[in-house]
This record gives structure tokens, C-alpha cells and sequence, in this order.
């Protein structure tokens, strides 16, 4: 049985097929030259991560690395290809719990090892203005808070998805994804590692008014292995920016969405979401203030499944899990980026300091201090140095991580 969501897939594909074939003709090209001519996709990374959870046992000491290789070909009458594949493995004891090697006396360094397809994807770009892409694919939208594709782990999140992107009109571009599953971060090996169903995400971004962008989003997720994250959110962002003098700008945002619940989520959900942010930049230092919500309704709180979760309310990882008593989050940071330095291109410091509460009741969750300097010594080469203390309350455990990472990328 064909299901809505997949007769709604079905029929954008189609339209896609009629516009492309009614589309001009292209200049013929050499299958050839559009195999050979393409790129190589080399990325590598080495990390340690330390882990002490008041909780847990015992500390977590990871020695990991990833290997992402593949592959893109130029391109054939507008018909772009690409693959690459993921393997991840460890050095050394396995001292943490990697989410499935049964280690729960150890703390959750979420990287498994795993050989995988990351992504395999076809991408047209023959019709005006517009850029189709079936497969297994790499999704971003926005600043990755409700779709993103888990950069941090070593395993990223993809998504097995069809995506038109048409930017015909200045200043305006269009967005939609029809999902029908999503690769996690924890690997085949995991029964958490993938949401399957019909999920639709829909988006729209105006910068065309003297810089200042206007986004809307609709996303629709029916996720059958996670029904109670199964939602429909419908949300908009505003960002203003302001010149104060030469090199300095003062950038205020705004964003609200509402979530209800969608498809087979057995909950009866009606949560909103927002965010008032002021990020101040003058020549290499930058200052942010900023305060977002997520609510809880007692039984559940606001879910953003598809996110990037590592990049909002803090390092640590406490909130992967929007609490049910809802979460607010006061937060401010300061970064300075030096140049001209010996040896090294740029060294980009930054300082964060969070404060936790529960939306609903104000009960505190406790504060974080994350710290982080990224050396980047070539265009390809990186050394990056992270840390997150969480001081936890109303019974969330204190935890403090370190990560030093290295990371190659062709």
C-alpha cells in the first residue's frame, strides 16, 4: 500500500521528470571528461574525548577516528553524481559506551564503529534556477537547529531524501525535501540508528531586503521508529543587521514556531519554540547574548529529532532531549579570531557560559562553561581543543568533557 507521503513524493517526482523534459536542450558533453574530471572527497579526522559523569562509574577515554572517502564526477548534460563512504574505529580500550558495545558503567562517547554509506546522491541542475537531488544525501537547513547533519560525531547524520531547491526569484530561495528515512549518527549496527517514514520539509529564505533574511518553515515528521517525536512544526526567523560604524555590526534575531502533534505520535502535543539572540561583531571579536526556549507540557517537551543538537544548549549533551518541564536557556559568548601568527593561518578562541531552567515550574537545571580554540594551521588541516563543564541541579548529573580533535579535509 502507497502511503500519502510517498504518493506526495511520487507526484514532485514526476513534476520534476515534465519540467525537465520540457526544459531547453543542453550542449552535449563527454561521459568521459564528466567521470574523470570531478573530485576526490578525502576527509579524516582523529579525536580523543575524556568524559567523568557524576553517575557513572567510571570515566570514558576515546581514541577514535573517521575515514570519509569518495568520490564527485563533473558534470554530464547537468547530471552531477557522488558518493563517499564512513569508516569509523577506535584505538585502544574501548573505556566508554559507545551506545551499543554494552559499556553502561562508562559514560556515551557517541561513535561506533561502523563501515557505512555516507552518501550517494544524483543531483541535476538542467532545469532554471533550480537544483534536484535524489538519494542518500547531506541536508542542512538554516543554522542546522531543527535539520542538520550532526557534523561533530564522526559518523554524520544523512538522509535518503528527494530535494528541489529553485532560487528563480532575487533574493528568494524555495526548499523541499521529501524523507524517507534518516541515517543516524549511531550506525547500522544500532537499533537507534535509523528513522524510517514519509516526512516532508519545506522551507523559504528573503535576503533580498538591504541584508535583512526572513526564513519560514514547515516540517512535517513521521518517523516510525520514533512516533513520539512524529510533529508537525511551523516556524519563522528574522535577522536584522545593523552597520554601527566600519567594522562593526550588531545582528538581532528573532524566531517562534509551534509544534503539534502529526501522523502516528500517540501524545496530544502544542508546544512553541523561540529565540531572541543579539550578536555583536567588531574587526576579529564577536559577543552574543541570547535566549531561547523549548516548552514542555508536563509529559513531553518541543522536539527537534533532525537537529544538530551538539551546537545548542551547551556541549555537554545534557539537552539532546528537551526535558518535559519545557527548557530555557540564557546564554552568552565571546569569540576572537587572531591572524598572523607563526606557523599557524588563524586561531579562533571562543568562551560560553550557559544558565539552565525549566520552562515550566522555573525549576534550575544548573549552568555550563564551554571553552574551545580551533588552530587552523593549513587550508586543509585543522587542530581543534574543546571543553564543557556542566554543573548540574534538580537531579541532572554534573559532567565535565574534553575533546582534542585533527582533522584533514581535500
Amino acid at each position: 500500500m502507497v502511503s500519502k507521503g510517498m504518493r506526495t513524493g511520487i507526484w514532485l517526482g514526476a513534476a520534476v521528470a515534465v519540467l525537465a523534459a520540457g526544459g531547453p536542450a543542453l550542449a552535449a558533453e563527454d561521459l568521459g571528461e564528466a567521470l574523470t574530471g570531478g573530485k576526490p572527497i578525502i576527509d579524516l579526522r582523529i579525536r580523543y574525548e575524556h568524559v567523568e559523569q557524576d553517575n557513572v562509574a567510571n570515566n570514558a577515554n576515546a581514541y577514535t577516528g573517521r575515514a570519509r572517502l569518495g568520490y564527485e564526477t563533473g558534470s554530464f548534460y547537468g547530471f552531477t553524481a557522488l558518493t563517499d563512504f564512513d569508516l569509523v574505529g577506535h584505538v585502544g580500550p574501548e573505556d566508554y559506551n559507545d551506545t551499543i558495545n554494552g559499556r553502561a558503567s562508562y559514560p556515551v562517547v557517541a561513535d561506533p564503529d561502523t563501515a557505512e554509506l555516507n552518501r550517494l546522491q544524483i543531483a541535476y541542475d538542467g532545469l532554471p534556477d533550480t537544483v534536484v537531488t535524489l538519494g542518500r544525501q547531506r541536508i542542512i537547513l538554516g543554522n542546522a537547529r531543527f535539520v542538520g547533519n550532526v557534523g561533530w560525531r564522526q559518523n554524520e547524520q544523512t538522509f535518503d531524501a528527494l530535494r528541489v531547491v529553485n532560487s528563480s526569484i532575487e533574493g528568494l530561495t524555495l526548499g523541499y525535501t521529501y524523507l524517507n528515512r534518516v541515517n543516524r549518527v549511531f550506525g547500522e549496527d544500532s537499533p537507534a540508528g535509523r528513522f524510517r517514514g514519509d516526512s516532508h520539509l519545506i522551507n523559504a529564505d528573503y535576503t533580498g531586503f538591504g541584508g535583512v533574511t526572513f526564513g519560514g518553515y514547515a516540517y512535517l515528521l513521521d518517523l516510525n521508529e520514533a512516533p513520539q517525536f512524529s510533529t508537525e512544526t511551523y516556524g519563522a526567523r528574522l535577522s536584522v543587521p545593523f552597520e554601527l560604524a566600519e567594522e562593526t555590526k550588531l545582528t538581532l534575531t528573532g524566531e517562534y514556531a509551534n509544534q503539534t502533534d502529526y501522523e502516528g505520535n500517540p501524545a496530544s502535543i502544542d508546544l512553541d519554540y523561540m529565540l531572541a539572540e543579539a550578536a555583536f561583531s567588531y574587526d576579529a571579536f564577536g559577543l552574543t547574548a541570547g535566549y531561547e526556549v523549548l516548552e514542555g507540557d508536563g509529559a513531553v517537551g518541543f522536539s527537534t529529532p533532525l537537529a544538530t543538537l551538539h551546537a545548542f544548549n551547551g556541549w555537554a549533551d545534557v539537552f539532546l532531549t528537551t526535558p518535559a518541564a519545557g527548557l530555557e536557556d540564557l546564554y552568552l559568548g565571546a569569540s576572537y579570531a587572531l591572524k598572523n601568527i607563526p606557523a599557524i593561518e588563524k586561531l579562533v578562541l571562543g568562551v560560553t557560559w550557559h544558565d539552565f531552567s525549566a520552562e515550566r515550574g522555573g525549576a534550575d537545571f544548573g549552568d555550563e562553561l564551554d571553552m574551545v580554540a580551533n588552530f587552523v594551521l593549513t587550508k586543509n588541516l585543522s587542530l581543534n581543543l574543546k571543553f564543557a563543564s556542566f554543573d548540574g541541579d534538580s537531579g541532572l548529573a554534573s559532567r565535565d568533557k574534553t575533546w582534542l580533535s585533527l582533522t584533514y579535509a581535500y
